[in-house]
């Protein structure tokens, strides 16, 4: 997910994204405790996903 892809789109669909990601994050953190979790990486980039898409959407609130 590009930054440039993410600034092009509306504030709803951003906003849809991060929940769907928040809830990814949430099932992955699960699968950790659980001691299911295979692929750790997937914690790291769905929490610089998050990141980001919090990033634009603060700075879309601040334009005037």
């Amino acid at each position: 997910m590009k930054t440039s892809e993410l600034r092009a789109k509306p504030d709803t669909e951003l906003k849809q994204e991060l929940a769907a990601l928040l809830k990814a994050q949430f099932g992955l953190r699960m699968q950790k405790a659980t001691q299911q979790l295979v692929n750790f990486s997937q914690l790291r980039k769905v929490r610089k996903d998050i990141a980001r898409l919090r990033t634009v959407l603060t700075e879309k609130a601040k334009q005037p």
